[in-house]
């Protein structure tokens, strides 16, 4: 068979590097690239944060959305074949679900859970990696009546693959700048007074409060649980402090990052206001200050290992086990021996509460709204 990589197939995709694009409309354009030479029934292009893995955004098309849910956890939670970091690992950075599994198609849960009763019979998956990061994945489905992707098609992918990641790496920036769209570019600013009473704010903050009250769907006239909470566990941090012999402080943990029905992410931090009059009387608080803004993937896992104690050590560890690096892997990384990182993770395991290494980056992906893992009570 003649191959696919031509001059005319390939410029298809370098071409696209001189045009001005946001991710969005880059990642469209790609598409329609490719399926002038790769057809393909369904598509999933997902960007992705390079330093978490975390998505940032996928286009989609109908049928996968169906399925998303499944194959997230699939990805996740269950072993299978071409994990999407397994294939950057590999350094062979497209590949064939049905022309590993043709001889024992039980060998993928993927397949036979859930593309096959959804009526797909193969895939193709592509990793997009620039400067040893990941900037996203694409996956081309066909349904099950058609043929199979072909070598020559995933060599074609595999090909594309270097000039997709540069321009998904160039875009990045643009995309961040899309993800705050209609977001306001100063902190919002709420200030408190016993009991949790709204005194003032400035317009960044009335923006922010109405987005959280759309998501809980309450009135107005109401205080978002999230700016309930921050406070409330400012409020427990400094009372716990006022009755401990060795005082210590800890409201840098008032914080909660919540994701809203548009898929932003706004973080929340509450600060104690005093007055010049009673800066003298530690133990008396005048007003507390919550600051509202948009968080970025990048920040969220901070945030989230933040919030369970975790140490300098342990986020790093919990950093290389998000990107699915082996305790070989991790040891050699961190220059530390296969017990010392096992002994991180039971420590990681013991303070969130989970099993296994599945379960903590099931936990951590799949998890961004922390309220309810602050252990601040309802108020």
């Amino acid at each position: 068979m003649t191959s696919l990589i031509t001059a005319q197939n390939v410029h298809r995709i370098t071409s696209l590097e001189k045009g001005n694009w946001t991710s969005h409309t880059y990642r469209e354009a790609v598409l329609k690239q490719i399926h002038t030479v790769i057809t393909y029934d369904a598509y999933c292009f997902t960007t992705v944060d390079p330093s978490t893995l975390l998505s940032t955004g996928a286009v989609t098309e109908d049928g996968i959305e169906a399925i998303h849910d499944r194959l997230f956890i699939n990805e996740y939670m269950e072993e299978d074949i071409h994990k999407y970091s397994d294939l950057i690992k590999s350094g062979q950075y497209a590949a064939i679900l049905h022309a590993s599994i043709q001889s024992r198609p039980g060998a993928s849960s993927r397949y036979t859970n859930i593309l096959q009763p959804a009526g797909f019979g193969d895939e193709l998956r592509t990793v997009f990696v620039n400067n040893d990061a990941c900037w996203g994945y694409l996956t081309l489905y066909r349904k099950q009546n058609k043929l199979t992707f072909s070598e020559e098609e995933r060599e074609l992918m595999q090909h594309w693959a270097s000039s997709i990641a540069f321009m998904l790496r160039t875009t990045h920036l643009l995309l961040m700048e899309e993800l705050q769209g209609g977001s306001p570019r100063e902190p919002g600013i709420v200030i408190l007074r016993a009991p949790l009473e709204p005194v003032m704010q400035n317009p960044a903050a009335q923006y922010w409060l109405s987005q959280l009250r759309r998501l809980e769907q309450i009135e107005s006239d109401v205080l978002p649980r999230p700016v309930r909470a921050v406070s409330s566990h400012l409020l427990q941090s400094i009372q716990k402090n006022a009755s401990s012999a060795s005082p210590t402080s800890d409201g840098s943990l008032s914080k909660v990052c919540v994701q809203l029905a548009d898929g932003r992410y706004v973080m929340l931090q509450a600060s104690m206001m005093q007055s010049f009059e009673s800066a003298e009387h530690a133990e008396k608080w005048d007003q507390i200050a919550v600051w509202l803004e948009q968080a970025m993937p990048q920040d969220i896992l901070p945030l989230l290992s933040e919030s369970y104690a975790l140490s300098a050590r342990e986020r790093e560890l919990l950093a290389y086990v998000l990107r699915s690096f082996s305790s070989k892997e991790i040891a050699k990384a961190m220059h530390i021996s296969a017990y010392t990182v096992q002994d991180h993770l039971k420590s990681i395991f013991a303070k969130t509460k989970v099993s296994s290494r599945r379960e903590l980056i099931w936990h951590f992906v799949s998890r961004f709204q922390l309220s309810g893992d602050l252990d601040i009570p309802r108020i």
